[in-house]
């Protein structure tokens, strides 16, 4: 306590004295004033209903043996807003101080929690700015952003050192720790023992190691502006953040953006240009339980109200794509096709899908791919395909080298990404009879076995598909 009563409070933590916010927060004093604030909205934050939010998520948190837990950013704004001013502006040592505080305040409800984990981290959600992934500029750089996009590829897990020590070979002193930041490789000089210039070996007993996967976001093919081809970002995610995502996922990723130094581009782009990756902070997986969570009551009431109806269905199908005068039987099979069946399971014996599969088949002009479309604008995962531009891999999935570390990886297609979903085909007379049949797997078992490249596995393709087709003989 000595310590905290020395250095005297800061009443205007917003007036930064002319340093820019990273170096103010640097320094000790707003360093132990950002902390104390912290940790007494932690404390003492209460929502609307009187309970200790913080409180509880971190007693939550400890029980299920967890490392980490959700910061509304919104919360922090009305509570302490200098805080959260400075967050987005010099994210690393603003969430440094927070998983310090986190941690000194589990420690103190639990005092043996460190065998359990030995880092807390503090996850900020609802970030109130939402930014495209095409629109990251310069000014984002090192800033704590929020984005959306659809995971297209995932790594393993790896293990990526955090605290590393060190071997002499000559005298075996241990060196260390050192602490290893994101893109570059802390190594000693010299041996302080001995004072000989090396050769060290890493001591593996005594390195710490954490967990480190990257996946790569894309755009959701529902926000590209017409006619451009998606964009991609890497996210480096660590710790607990692993695992969290399978590739087709929707996600919002709250992280900061920030650059690795990479050699390689330098030589092909012109001088220094530098790859920039998201180190996320939080992760959202967005589905179909969302949405649900996120009804208010009166649409709850409306729903309900519908439910009671008897002309429900008739009302339904007159409002599917209601600029298209008349087709009643198609616009029947299209809501009947959105809704689906429910899928069967007697006993856990065999599985009887639930999702009804559709051909619309008429003349050009009668307007097939319209419905389509407006399928695909309403559906809350659609993925559109033409039968042209399509092939058998590009519709199920298929294996590719990952150009970086030359193995080989599994990568989705069309069916994959609608899983729990439809999948939409247009002009399908004009398919290959080979890429037709390797949807029918898909269609009927609800599932897409891959074997080549040694990788034999099988995928979910839990969705429906919608085709509209030519007849022979069409006018």
């Amino acid at each position: 306590m000595e310590d905290a009563e020395m250095i005297e409070s800061i009443e205007n933590l917003e007036d930064t004295k002319g340093h820019s916010t990273k170096e103010w927060v640097s320094m000790l004093g707003p360093r132990t004033e950002i902390a104390n604030r912290f940790q007494s909205f932690l404390r003492t934050f209460v929502d609307e209903r009187g309970m200790y939010t913080y409180r509880d998520r971190i007693q939550r948190m400890c029980e299920q043996n967890k490392s980490s837990f959700v910061v509304s950013y919104t919360d922090l704004a009305n509570k302490e807003h200098v805080l959260a001013y400075f967050l987005p502006e010099a994210p690393f040592q603003m969430l440094e101080i927070f998983d310090k505080v986190a941690k000194d305040m589990v420690l103190s409800i639990f005092p043996t929690y460190e065998r359990v984990t030995t880092e807390i981290h503090v996850r900020i959600s609802e970030l109130p700015l939402i930014e495209e992934l095409r629109t990251f500029r310069k000014l984002h750089l090192n800033q704590l952003v929020r984005t959306l996009g659809v995971v297209t590829a995932t790594t393993g897990v790896l293990p990526q050192l955090s605290v590393i020590k060190y071997d002499c070979v000559k005298c075996g002193y241990v060196l260390g720790p050192f602490v290893q930041s994101q893109n570059t490789e802390v190594k000693p000089g010299s041996c302080p023992e001995c004072q000989s210039a090396g050769p060290f070996s890493i001591n593996m007993e005594q390195t710490l190691f954490r967990n480190y996967q990257k996946i790569t976001l894309q755009e959701s093919p529902g926000r590209i502006p017409a006619g451009r081809t998606p964009r991609s970002k890497d996210v480096i995610l660590l710790a607990d953040l692993c695992d969290l995502c399978k590739p087709g996922d929707e996600l919002e990723v709250t992280g900061i953006y920030t650059n690795n130094s990479d050699g390689s581009l330098n030589t092909e782009q012109g001088f220094p240009v530098f790859a920039t990756v998201i180190i996320a902070n939080h992760i959202v997986v967005k589905d179909s339980k969302q949405v649900v969570q996120s009804l208010t009551d009166e649409d709850i009431a409306t729903i309900q109200k519908l439910s009671k109806d008897p002309r429900i269905a008739e009302r339904i199908i007159a409002s599917m794509a209601p600029s298209i005068y008349g087709h009643d039987y198609i616009k029947r099979a299209l809501a009947l096709a959105l809704f689906g069946g429910e899928s069967k399971n007697p006993g856990d014996k065999h599985k009887v899908r639930g999702d009804i599969n559709l051909l619309i088949c008429g003349d050009p002009g009668t307007a097939k791919s319209q419905f389509l479309k407006y399928t695909e604008k309403i559906a809350p995962r659609a993925v559109f395909t033409t039968g042209q531009g399509a092939s058998a891999v590009g519709v199920t999935a298929y294996v590719r080298r990952n150009p970086i570390s030359r193995e080989w990886t599994l990568e989705a297609g069309a069916l994959v990404l609608a899983d729990q979903g439809v999948c939409l085909i247009d002009e399908f007379d004009k398919m290959n009879d080979q890429d037709r049949t390797s949807i029918h797997e898909a269609m009927e078992q609800q599932s897409i076995s891959i074997s080549k490249a040694g990788i034999v596995t099988s995928l979910q393709a839990r969705c429906t598909v919608i085709a509209a087709s030519n007849p022979i003989g069409g006018k």
